[in-house]
């Protein structure tokens, strides 16, 4: 993935709901207000490293659920095809227009193209 905090990011995405209250808290804090672990520490009246522990805890129990099912790799995969899907109707509809105006091809590049909408959602 691009960077650390766009991983995180996903892994709270899809796993968030998994994690303690005080995870999601802190990681929420940590990560999407970008507050630095000494104020999320001060605002909770606890260590910077107790802050630290918390958020890497949840970190390694996100990771362990990716590892064990690949939802996130498989929803990256997904959007790439979908993207290519997309892409490929969009030549295909430039290419009827150019050379051979058929209903029915304009009509299949609408289902496809509804149909990988549908995916994306």
């Amino acid at each position: 993935m691009k960077n650390q905090t766009y991983r995180m990011t996903m892994l709270f995405d899809f796993y968030g709901e998994l994690l303690t209250e005080r995870q999601k808290e802190f990681f929420d804090l940590y990560y999407n207000e970008d507050l630095s672990l000494a104020e999320i520490a001060e605002n909770n009246g606890i260590s910077r490293q107790g802050v630290r522990d918390v958020i890497v805890r949840a970190e390694a129990a996100m990771q362990e659920v990716e590892d064990k099912t690949g939802l996130i790799r498989r929803f990256l995969q997904m959007r790439e095809h979908i993207v290519a899907i997309e892409a490929s109707v969009e030549e295909l509809k430039l290419l009827n227009y150019r050379q051979y105006e058929d209903r029915r091809i304009d009509r299949l590049a609408d289902t496809i193209s509804q149909a990988a909408k549908a995916l994306k959602e």
